[in-house]
């Protein structure tokens, strides 16, 4: 088995966790190492906008 196939994706669409790679990637988010990410996703990639989003005005 690849190793993306122990990894773990959030489904943006059904809001669905799920183990491996599905069909869909353009509602897909991830891979995250556990479960437990994947079911944060959302908050994940708002907290790391957000420091791209600082980064970015501090560059400024």
């Amino acid at each position: 088995m690849a190793v993306e196939d122990y990894k773990w994706y959030y489904d943006l669409s059904t809001g669905e966790v799920s183990q491996g790679k599905t069909p869909g990637f353009e509602n897909r988010m991830g891979p995250y190492d556990t479960e437990e990410e994947a079911r944060h996703a959302i908050s994940i990639a708002s907290a790391r906008t957000h420091a791209a989003d600082r980064w970015d005005e501090e560059e400024d």
